[in-house]
């Protein structure tokens, strides 16, 4: 590209963000050491002079930049020096005018091949792909969101008063980020865009100083499944009928398995046996061909080798079977000619109108019907959490945790490779399903990144999706011409798609766990002030400080709280937040302090630590006086059936204060006997006693709660300032 052709490119770069709001600093091109000392007259000294060029990147660690230029002669030192450095790279001299600010931003977009169009800000200078103190967001963003961006780096001081400076033109920030997802919205043949640095001047004012901008053909887009009906997903945990296709009479066989299991359980429906040997299985006899069957069929439930499920296409076509889940692996995972195969078979079903399942999924669960189509038969009660794994064994073993722990579940699906429903279409599903209130994910790979976000958005307005995410990697897939998309990453684009759109995201397999558990048992928090009672004070002072490193607040207690407190605890308690009872025996006063904390207005949640758990100790000193003879075994349990009713009725009274005053109680048991639940059932009531075995797992799953609440506050400050907008428009 010649000279004259760059610096047109260059101004016409300069009006296109300046078309979108962002305010691109004055500067003059030049090709030499004459026309670049002129048009330092016109602009005025002092003046920055840069040497640019397509290939020219990180031009200040190579000494082409000179700040600070005071008059011509410098002004010609400095174009001679970058003239010699660059070489053949250079293609032309930059001339702008010296801006102070000791603060340096940085804002740009790019296109993410998952998620689409990004919007980066973020500290901005030298320091930026060495401090990576950014955030991302997925465009289109509202000023709501961009607020939030500026509200998500560290360095917040900066933001502010700083040196004698102002603070910064907060608006005009979020002005240029709203701008810079408004241009990539509507030109996608914008591929990256970095302003480095975007300079904050004394006065707070704001100027993108550097700027670049890489164009593209608009990409091709990638090849994702369709959107599914998912009012028809329904029909698969509800089917009158089953068809197991490949119905084997060997134990361990998956043609074993997934009957017998499917029939442990009370599932009412019929259950037929597809097998070309014929024979029995399970005293049940086996159709050579579903088209053999007499009876109609909802779901065809497959395990045959992957070579022969297409042949199924037309008998299953024939007997009006509409729902196929295929347990069958051996397509896309396992490479290039498993994935033709696939894609054929998915092209043949949806012309015959089958919708699949799969291939390579572990089955479904659903406890409302008493149906578990696993490899396994694991039995969850009924409830109202839905799980979708893609990893069939995560799967099972969250269903076997929510079984030991009284989760109830309103059903599962393991998604295998997702050739025709997919993450997103679940999500559709859940958002109108009545009995769906939590949603919980474990994810690996997503497909259709921009769906998965704006299905999810919606979802989390209503519900809260509770995610895990295995695969998480640091790296991005390509090597990027700008500080924008060179400290972009594939888990840093999934972990703001997942915050923007309210997504609670853990970190780990029993974290999952502990929030959903929380989420199941509990109301949602106001806020973030939490008040802590103890039974003894180290426990909560460790307790406190985990909640200062989660973002929670421990706010101190007021004088009517504590004169209320005064009259049910020795007069030598700390009269602070946490609240010891000084190891004070009995269940008694412990709920009486209970509720004087949540009728509180200072705080949002309680953490009520070592009241449940005493059995333990008083099953051993019963067994110690028995032994010694104190008391008779007749007395032994009595005393202890005492002790555990005792237990029993405290987490019925901590129930009962939690749909009195709708606030949480986040329990940690005084010891755990590793048997011992996380949720406690208590009577007809919609909430339960949670208890976990350590203050940690408390804190996590609350300040997860918290996140979610604030989300959720955010959301409908955002829709009130959209309608107040609206009524102020004219008409």
């Amino acid at each position: 590209m010649n000279v004259q052709k760059l610096m047109k490119q260059a101004e016409a770069d300069d009006q296109l963000l300046q078309s979108y709001g962002v305010p691109v600093v004055r500067e003059m091109t030049a090709h030499d050491t004459a026309t670049a000392m002129a048009a330092a007259e016109t602009i005025g000294f002092p003046v920055v002079v840069k040497g640019f060029g397509a290939t020219l990147q990180h031009k200040t660690d190579r000494g082409l930049v000179y700040l600070n230029l005071c008059d011509a002669r410098a002004v010609h030192t400095a174009v001679t020096s970058i003239m010699t450095k660059a070489g053949d790279e250079l293609e032309g001299i930059l001339v702008q005018p010296c801006l102070t600010g000791r603060r340096e931003f940085v804002a740009g977009l790019f296109r993410d091949e998952v998620f689409g169009p990004v919007i980066m800000f973020g500290l901005g200078g030298i320091f930026t792909e060495a401090v990576q103190d950014v955030v991302f967001r997925l465009a289109p963003l509202g000023t709501t969101d961009a607020g939030e961006m500026l509200d998500g780096i560290k360095a917040q001081a900066m933001l502010g008063d700083f040196r004698g400076e102002s603070a910064v033109d907060r608006d005009a920030i979020k002005r240029i980020l709203v701008g810079l997802s408004r241009l990539a919205m509507d030109r996608p043949d914008i591929e990256e865009i970095d302003i480095n640095p975007l300079i904050a001047g004394a006065a707070g004012e704001i100027t993108a100083v550097d700027t670049l901008v890489c164009r593209g053909d608009g990409g091709k887009s990638k090849e994702t499944p369709l959107p599914v009906d998912y009012h028809r997903i329904n029909r698969f945990f509800y089917p009158d009928s089953i068809a197991f296709i490949g119905a084997s009479s060997k134990i361990g066989k998956w043609g074993h398995l997934l009957p017998l299991s499917s029939m442990s359980w009370d599932y009412k429906g019929a259950i037929y046996m597809v097998n070309p040997n014929g024979g029995t299985i399970f005293g049940q006899a086996c159709y050579p061909s579903v088209t053999d069957i007499p009876g109609t069929v909802d779901l065809a439930v497959v395990t045959i080798p992957a070579a022969h499920v297409p042949g199924l296409i037309p008998q299953l076509k024939a007997k009006g079977i509409k729902n196929m889940l295929i347990i069958t692996s051996g397509f896309r995972e396992i490479g290039e000619s498993g994935q033709d195969l696939e894609k054929d078979l998915i092209k043949e079903a949806a012309k015959a109108g089958i919708l699949v399942i799969g291939p390579n999924t572990m089955g479904l669960c659903n406890p409302h019907i008493g149906l578990t189509c696993l490899p396994f038969p694991v039995k969850p009660r009924a409830g109202s959490t839905a799980l979708v794994s893609q990893s069939g064994n995560m799967g099972l073993q969250f269903l076997a945790f929510a079984e030991q722990q009284c989760i109830g579940i309103r059903g599962f699906c393991g998604s295998g490779n997702e050739a025709m429903v997919t993450i997103p279409d679940y999500l559709d599903a859940f958002e109108v399903d009545p009995l769906t209130r939590i949603v919980m994910l474990y994810m690996e790979s997503i497909r259709d990144g921009r769906r998965f976000f704006e299905s999810a958005a919606r979802v989390s307005r209503r519900k809260p999706i509770v995610l895990l995410k295995g695969g998480q990697s640091g790296s991005g897939k390509k090597a990027a011409s700008s500080h924008t998309g060179a400290i972009a990453s594939d888990a840093r684009v999934f972990d703001a798609a997942c915050q923007q759109a309210g997504i609670v995201q853990v970190s780990k397999s029993r974290t999952l766990l502990d929030v959903v558990a929380a989420f199941a048992s509990q109301p949602l928090p106001n806020g973030k002030r939490v008040a802590v009672l103890t039974l003894g004070g180290g426990w909560g002072v460790l307790t406190a400080d985990l909640c200062s490193r989660e973002g929670l607040e421990i706010p101190g207690l007021t004088p009517d709280i504590i004169q209320r407190i005064d009259h049910l605890l020795p007069s030598f308690w700390s009269r602070g937040n946490p609240v010891d009872i000084v190891a004070t025996l009995g269940l008694e006063t412990p709920i009486l302090i209970l509720e004087e904390l949540l009728k509180w207005d200072g705080c949002d949640a309680v953490i009520n630590l070592g009241i449940l758990g005493k059995k333990f100790f008083a099953k051993r000193v019963i067994a110690e006086a028995t032994t010694k003879g104190a008391i008779s075994t007749e007395e032994y349990y009595v005393l202890l059936e005492n002790a555990l009713r005792s237990e029993e009725k405290y987490i019925e009274d901590v129930v009962a204060l939690i749909e009195k005053y709708q606030k949480p109680v986040f329990g940690v048991t005084l010891y755990d006997e590793g048997k011992d639940r996380t949720i406690y059932p208590a009577g007809d009531s919609t909430y339960k006693g949670l208890f976990y075995p350590t203050p940690a797992r408390a804190v996590t799953a609350l300040s997860k709660m918290v996140e979610y609440g604030q989300f959720l506050k955010r959301q409908q400050e955002t829709d009130l300032m959209e309608e107040e907008s609206i009524m102020a428009m004219p008409n």
